[in-house]
């Protein structure tokens, strides 16, 4: 079993070989990721790693690995979207102490995500809101995308058959359309 500390998941997550796979689908990567960080991740779900809370890298970390981490590791797995929920919480926390102005504007972009990922409407206000503040305009619109599908359906539609939910004639309409965000 191999736990990482928070920066050996910070080095991993933005290694410049790494960023071109933040948003696209990889099994390889997937596989990869789950190999080695698995162990790191469920010590985080025990609470195990709670000390990295006392920094923002270290924040930043808990916070990948409860967001995007599982979205690899459990592609496809109701476990995906399993801690979506400790990752806003870890990115609150980050942000009340002024941490993210600390850090780059990719890792801002992490912090941030788990706002973009919430099928709650407030939080997706908040990620845009954080996105412009930051001047993160890509990702500004995005998180815009993201919160027209919440508004519009109240839930991301792509997740249903994941999350065994079953889709309205409005949402089957959408995930046939071209306009579908599949995730």
């Amino acid at each position: 079993m191999s736990i990482y500390n928070y920066q050996d998941i910070i080095d991993f997550w933005f290694d410049e070989k790494n960023k071109p796979l933040w948003f696209n689908s990889n099994p390889v990567f997937d596989a990869e990721l789950k190999e080695e960080f698995e162990d790191t991740y469920i010590a985080a779900c025990d609470g195990e790693l709670s000390d990295w809370e006392q920094q923002a890298e270290g924040l930043l970390a808990l916070v990948i690995l409860f967001d995007q981490f599982p979205l690899n590791m459990y592609r496809g797995d109701t476990k995906s979207f399993a801690t979506e929920e400790r990752s806003r919480s870890m990115a609150h926390q980050a942000i009340d102490k002024g941490w993210d102005k600390q850090l780059s504007n990719d890792q801002k972009a992490f912090l941030y995500m788990p706002f973009m990922h919430s099928e709650d409407l407030q939080d997706q206000d908040k990620g845009i809101f954080l996105f412009e503040q930051a001047g993160l305009k890509d990702n500004a619109r995005f998180a815009h995308h993201h919160r027209d599908i919440i508004q519009r359906f109240g839930r991301f539609p792509h997740r249903n058959s994941i999350l065994n939910r079953e889709n309205t004639d409005a949402e089957k309409n959408y995930l046939i359309s071209g306009e579908a965000f599949l995730g």
